[in-house]
């Protein structure tokens, strides 16, 4: 039976095929649809895990008990869970252990553009990497299959490209595994202590060497000898950039990123006149195949930044200047990100705005925020550090920081990495205040369950994180909650916690406007009275997409609302001449 599946569709569907017991993740974009396609498959435990470490820590535990696991985030995800991931490299697994990293090329949803082939090397843990959908489900078997023949966990690679491109699949049916019987013990392989690890570090290095010798008998490591006037290297994506823009050329099509066929990469560029590295990102085999005395060229033509295209491949190849893309619709009006119409937090930053206050950011729709014509955040650097910076600031600052900054951090994020920074500031005594802007769900990667939402990613009640309560037994003892549509209040509160010569947290509390389980019809829609609206333009500075400006109306021009208003109030509440009124 063949379909038409995404790539993280391929990969959940990859995972049931292989006979995952477990899988967990953290929700980021370009991956997170590969859990919520796995808990489809009911043969499989699945999990939301507060974050990426986590994740990888139970999947390793499932694999050292005998169970195969799953652990999928997206590129910077990795980051978070390096430190057991080095660890692994050294206890090696029981069952099979398969981590999925999505990188992100051209930063469509991400605050950096890292190249993950490196972590595999850094690690040394082998890496596959599909190059559509087919080979999406295909790998993640592979990888079981490599993980437990080598004692080792397995990196499979994706791109957003690959993630969200659809192409056809051929299904086949899951494989048996027998349930684990007991758990090993053995603690010369799953005990880092110095001893124990000093012992395991040689096996590692061995591991390496065997892998070196299986990538080059490797079939997917695939020679296409065409016209040998051009050689090209690539793999995943880039590959079928390549192959668009040169049909005829010939190709070495890598499907194991690390470690590299050194003798099929030799014996490929003594076949061909002009040897070419197509690689998105870091010069990562560029750098392998220069080091084992190869001519190639590579990121002299070829971009270093951004996502590739076919046409990325034809001009660097060709140095032909590139071609200017016609638009795609001339009266295409602009469309840059926003936050929804009645967003809980839209109220939040702009009172933070007209307070003038300086707000440590963080990662999530309400980042949002730092956009014109909220501009209402001020740093974000990574999932939790709003809080850490505001420690920062503070101590730095001294008594100068008193009223002036704020860190505000999403529901899910705090829970993700923001409890020790918050940990931090009550143990070490600072002044700072956190908003927690708690919309019940994990909104920006497509409202997924956490800790605090009452709900597992398998949809079972769970417990329901209590924030004021956490937040008082780590030592804050000032917690207050706010409506964020009541700007009056918001405005209040705001004002008194930064002026508190103590640490403080304010739970903005309201559920995303398109939770699924909360989900309320919307208030009654606004309208503006245009004989009322003096034109100052006010409601136009909380970036709602159901307010316009229409310069021709009334004196001086006029705001209207259009059928996107939930009447939230927030506009109405700003209007200097109560223009802005309920109802039709």
């Amino acid at each position: 039976m063949k379909v038409l599946l995404s790539g993280n569709e391929a990969f959940a569907r990859g995972a049931w095929e292989a006979g995952v017991s477990v899988a967990a993740a953290y929700p980021g974009t370009p991956s997170t649809e590969i859990l919520e396609n796995i808990v489809q498959y009911k043969e499989i435990y699945a999990e939301w895990s507060p974050n990426e470490k986590v994740a990888l820590e139970v999947a390793l535990g499932a694999a050292i008990a005998g169970g195969r696991a799953l652990a999928c985030m997206k590129h910077v995800g990795v980051n978070v869970a390096a430190d057991p991931l080095f660890t692994a490299a050294y206890t090696g697994v029981g069952a099979g252990l398969v981590i999925i990293t999505a990188d992100d090329p051209e930063m469509h949803s991400s605050q950096n553009e890292q190249d993950n082939r490196n972590y595999a090397k850094f690690a040394k843990i082998p890496m596959l990497e599909p190059a559509d959908s087919q080979e999406a489900k295909d790998f993640v078997k592979l990888a079981f299959e490599l993980s437990e023949r080598f004692d080792t966990p397995v990196f499979v690679r994706s791109t957003t490209r690959i993630s969200h491109a659809k192409s056809i699949v051929a299904l086949a049916e899951p494989e048996k595994h027998a349930a684990p019987a007991a758990i090993e013990r053995n603690f010369e392989k799953f005990v880092m202590l110095p001893r124990n690890a000093r012992m395991r570090h040689p096996i590692v290095e061995q591991r390496m060497r065997d892998l070196a010798a299986f990538a080059d008998a490797f079939e997917r490591n695939e020679l296409i000898m065409q016209d040998t006037g051009i050689g090209i290297i690539a793999s995943g994506t880039a590959y079928q950039y390549a192959r668009e823009s040169y049909p005829d050329a010939s190709f070495l099509k890598l499907s194991m990123a690390f470690p590299l066929p050194e003798k099929k990469i030799r014996e490929f560029a003594s076949r061909v006149d002009k040897l070419y590295v197509f690689e998105e990102l870091d010069p990562f085999y560029e750098d392998q195949i220069r080091a084992m005395g190869i001519s190639v060229t590579g990121k002299q033509v070829f971009p270093i930044c951004g996502e590739f295209n076919p046409a990325t491949a034809s001009t660097g190849i060709s140095g032909a200047k590139p071609a200017q893309a016609a638009p795609l619709l001339d009266y295409l009006p602009p469309r840059p990100p926003n936050m929804c119409p009645g967003c809980p937090h839209r109220g939040i930053f702009y009172i933070l705005k007209t307070m003038k206050l300086f707000v440590s950011g963080d990662i999530g729709c309400y980042t949002l925020g730092a956009l014109p014509p909220l501009s209402a955040m001020h740093t974000c650097i990574c999932m939790g550090a709003s809080v850490s910076a505001a420690m920062g600031m503070d101590k730095a600052l001294g008594d100068n920081n008193l009223g002036k900054a704020v860190a505000v951090i999403g529901d899910s994020t705090f829970v993700h990495s923001g409890i020790t920074g918050l940990l931090d500031i009550a143990y070490n005594q600072g002044a700072c205040t956190v908003i927690i802007l708690d919309n019940r769900i994990t909104a920006m990667t497509g409202r997924q369950e956490h800790p605090g939402t009452g709900f597992t990613l398998m949809g079972k009640p769970a417990k329901q994180l209590d924030y004021a309560v956490l937040c008082r037994a780590l030592g804050i003892e000032h917690v207050r909650t706010v409506n964020p549509y009541d700007l009056e209040q918001v405005r209040s509160v705001i004002e008194e916690e930064v002026n508190r010569p103590e640490a403080s947290v304010i739970l903005a509390q309201a559920p995303c406007v398109l939770h699924r389980r909360e989900y309320k019809e919307p208030g009654p829609a606004f309208h503006i009275e245009v004989a009322e609206c003096i034109g100052c333009r006010a409601c136009l500075q909380i970036g709602c997409p159901a307010i316009s400006w229409h310069p021709d109306e009334g004196a001086k021009g006029a705001a209207h609302i259009n059928t996107l208003c939930t009447g939230c109030t927030v506009c109405a509440q700003i209007c200097k001449k109560s223009a802005i009124k309920s109802g039709k």
